[in-house]
């Protein structure tokens, strides 16, 4: 079930090994985990090692310890789900349709928002970016060129909202957004088939134009949502 860690940090891959396991299935919610003495042997690290890592998947809502039962994995509802390195290893699992599922709901409630905020209130500075990113997608060579100036597009839009909040909202969603958008070129024919609804929402935003700038970020992400269905049924 656990293999073994050799690394500089060993709580710091305990936590890692053991959150991938829980995350994605191996170790289900309701199962307990070896006694400390055991669960540390097997995987070649001390007992105080463990025991930090076990306080930091605690604090994650991923386990908890009781004095007669041992350590259990939660329910995936005290999972905090919004934890960089709880989508991590969600997004290492993908894709799942019930995941992806739930990242398309976040992009259809928070991104279309922010491309209408962008469009009011960006400045010279972030267009240029927004601009620069676009250009980076038409100009690359591959998917994963694509995937990273794709996600910098979606960033730089963030950023023009001058809203904080999205803004660390993106920070924590980065990590699952960038493989969501990877997985879309992925099963894409041609990896750069968005590029029009991405020019759609530049010239928005360009222009001032909130709500044109909403309803094309609205058509973006329901086009690479059917993509994905579209090849998960020839799959």
């Amino acid at each position: 079930m656990v293999k073994p860690v050799v690394v500089r940090n060993l709580h710091g891959q305990v936590v890692q090994e053991l959150g991938r396991l829980i995350v994605g299935g191996e170790i289900a919610p309701g199962q307990n985990l070896p006694r400390e003495e055991l669960l540390a042997e097997r995987m070649k690290v001390s007992r105080t090692a463990l025991r930090e890592a076990m306080k930091v998947l605690s604090a994650k809502g991923l386990i908890e310890s009781r004095q007669k039962t041992g350590t259990r994995v939660r329910d995936t509802l005290h999972w905090n789900q919004l934890d960089a390195d709880v989508l991590a290893w969600r997004c290492a699992s993908m894709p799942t349709d019930d995941f992806v599922d739930k990242l398309v709901e976040m992009r259809e409630i928070i991104e279309p928002a922010a491309a209408a905020a962008a469009a009011r209130r960006r400045n010279p500075d972030q267009l240029d970016r927004i601009e620069a990113a676009y250009e980076a997608m038409a100009a690359s060579n591959d998917r994963e060129e694509w995937s990273v100036a794709d996600l910098a597009f979606h960033e730089a839009v963030l950023h023009a909202t001058h809203n904080e909040l999205m803004i660390s909202l993106f920070a924590v969603i980065e990590t699952a957004l960038g493989s969501y958008l990877a997985l879309s070129a992925l099963k894409a024919s041609d990896f750069k088939y968005s590029l029009p609804h991405h020019k759609k929402v530049l010239d928005a935003v360009r222009r001032r134009q909130p709500e044109v700038a909403r309803e094309a970020m609205q058509k973006m992400v329901a086009d690479s949502r059917s993509n994905i269905r579209r090849h998960a049924k020839k799959a």
